[in-house]
């Protein structure tokens, strides 16, 4: 049970293409047909997004279970703010700890600085209103995270003859989603050039002219941010931004899957998966795809958010509604500066974060040495190794993946930095299963699955009142984990919370998926994976006439991960017992 196999038409490293690993050989239904069948995992997570946006907008907050530390607060009248002006009157640009109280709440680490953040005044203003086609305004950004000092240069194209941009910094605020913090001056809109493709590597990145640019301040509260262009037509898109405090000694780190978001945008009609024309038969991964992918693009899925409206955003919502000390990165901030992760107690993993690099996969592994706890939200974490290089605007704009390793530049020359279809085979030779404690088994797209209760006695379930056996409705989705006992270098102590029956497309032996835990015998870090890819859209809520509503549990859980982990190296006080066996013998 291999986290993905290697199928090209191309010998392998001595491997036969025509059967590695007991997976199907090259030419089977497991070929181009199944990137496609596997892709539209991201149309159903947008669905996903479109659903939790309109209950959000619609206030179905008030069915949460959880009390909301800042339930209590009145809701502001949202004052629009005059364009060029910057409107968060917080005073704190990063959120420093030195004037950041903090303390032990019961859902975790609680900031009095991410309470009084959400008590400013909210607004609705974020959503996406109207009709909109896909070349109506779309843009990109120099930076995907930015810091207090830094310039953010906005490229834009649109139809409109002129817009302007609104930041919102997303949260809870009263329920409303996100804050207003600064609005640009009108911008004269024009229509950018096409975005040339890059022949052998098939890269689409664009070549557009600076729109406009602002400088980041003070006046800017770290955390994760929609940038929502308005065309004067009423064209509406998003350009996300992460604004991160390298000071900040938080201790939940939320980060965004930057990267795998790039990796399946279409944008062009080229990514790491599939390409504009069509794919060689019996040819596996697709032939036409790219080998590079560039953030000099816009993103053509999720109104131009990418997924994080439906896996990062609703984990981001429930920490700020109850006030958790949280800082935000993403997965670039943890390759460039994975050293600081040891200032944190937690580092958060969205619900879709397979690509890592391996300055990523040292920092996680250096940290979780020393006690910072590791909770991966999504299936197939830490799945395909990538490297990162710059674009001809940022450091780290381009990702990497040539999925078969030989026929990466790098290979026999930096071999620890080639591209690779999973990290599991050579030259890495790292399944993320002894990080992460189990292994990707594929998905289903088409079904899901409830959640099967194994260890009812277990810290995690605290307070959900389910016994063994009891079912959770709903909560396996797409891609799917499982502990595998065939693997000799599994870490020790894995303890499985969860064995639920599934059915895997294309793999009918692999049949259950699991959610784990286990600690760390250096450092005593606990280390958390879900199983499944649609942990993160359960924690939105259920809208009022859905019947047996997963949610409710699901918040529950979360809230006991997060008040455990955020007390330090879980290890110290819930060590892992040991199950495994009592399910794979």
């Amino acid at each position: 049970m291999d986290d993905e196999p290697i199928m090209d038409n191309e010998p392998v490293m001595g491997n036969d293409p025509k059967h590695l690993n007991g997976k199907p050989a090259v030419g089977s239904k497991y070929s181009a047909h199944t990137e496609r069948v596997r892709r539209r995992s991201l149309l159903y997570r947008l669905i996903i997004a479109v659903i939790a946006v309109a209950v959000l907008a619609a206030g179905a907050l008030a069915y949460f279970s959880f009390p909301s530390s800042t339930s209590s607060v009145k809701t502001h009248k949202t004052t629009k703010a005059k364009r060029g002006r910057r409107r968060d009157n917080s005073g704190k640009g990063s959120g420093s700890r030195s004037t950041n109280a903090v303390f032990n709440g019961k859902y975790g680490v609680e900031s009095e600085w991410i309470i009084q953040q959400n008590k400013l005044p909210g607004t609705t203003a974020w959503n996406i209103t109207g009709a909109q086609t896909p070349n109506g305004i779309m843009g990109y950004a120099n930076h995907i995270q930015a810091t207090d000092g830094q310039t953010v240069t906005l490229y834009v194209s649109t139809q409109a003859s002129s817009f302007y941009v609104d930041a919102f910094r997303m949260g809870y605020y009263q329920g409303k989603g996100g804050r207003l913090i600064w609005q640009s001056s009108s911008v004269v809109g024009k229509v950018q050039p096409a975005c040339p493709l890059t022949p052998g590597i098939n890269m689409i990145q664009c070549n557009w002219s600076p729109s406009l640019s602002f400088p980041i301040t003070s006046s800017w509260p770290q955390g994760q941010y929609l940038l929502k262009l308005i065309g004067s037509g009423g064209q509406q898109s998003y350009v996300p931004l992460t604004i991160w405090d390298p000071n900040s000694h938080a201790a939940y780190v939320i980060m965004s899957g930057s990267i795998t978001q790039q990796v399946f945008n279409p944008f062009g009609g080229y990514d790491l998966y599939q390409g504009a024309t069509p794919c060689a038969p019996n040819h596996y991964p697709c032939s036409s795809r790219s080998r590079v992918v560039s953030f000099d693009r816009p993103y053509a899925y999720g109104n131009g958010a990418a997924s994080y409206l439906s896996l990062v955003y609703p984990l981001t919502r429930f920490a700020e509604q109850h006030g958790l000390d949280v800082t935000y990165w993403t997965d670039l901030t943890l390759a460039e500066h994975g050293n600081l992760l040891t200032d944190h107690r937690v580092l958060i993993s969205p619900g879709h974060d397979e690509e890592w690099d391996l300055l990523m996969r040292q920092a996680v592994v250096a940290a979780a040495a020393k006690g910072v706890n590791l909770i991966f939200f999504g299936a197939s974490p830490i799945l395909r190794k990538v490297r990162l290089q710059p674009s001809p605007i940022g450091q780290d704009m381009q990702v990497v993946n040539y999925r078969n390793p030989v026929k990466d530049p790098l290979y026999g020359v930096d071999n620890a930095r080639v591209s690779q279809n999973w990290w599991g085979q050579p030259p890495a030779g790292l399944p993320a299963s002894t990080l992460v404690g189990a292994s990707y088994i594929g998905y289903n797209n088409y079904t899901s699955y409830p959640l099967v209760v194994s260890d009812a006695s277990s810290w995690f379930f605290a307070g959900t009142g389910l016994a063994n056996g009891a079912q959770v409705p709903g909560v396996l989705t797409t891609d799917f984990q499982a502990y595998n006992p065939t693997r000799s270098n599994n870490p020790p102590g894995v303890q499985i919370l969860a064995h639920s029956p599934v059915t895997v497309e294309f793999h009918p032996n692999r049949k259950y998926a699991d959610t784990t835990y286990y600690t760390m015998a250096t450092g005593h870090a606990g280390i958390f994976q879900s199983g499944t890819n649609s942990w993160i859209p359960h924690l939105v809520g259920c809208p009022p006439s859905t019947p047996h509503c997963p949610d409710y549990y699901i918040r529950i859980m979360t809230g006991n991960l997060l008040k455990l982990f955020g007390g330090g190296p879980a290890g110290l006080t819930q060590p892992s017992i040991s199950n495994w066996r009592q399910f794979y013998g």
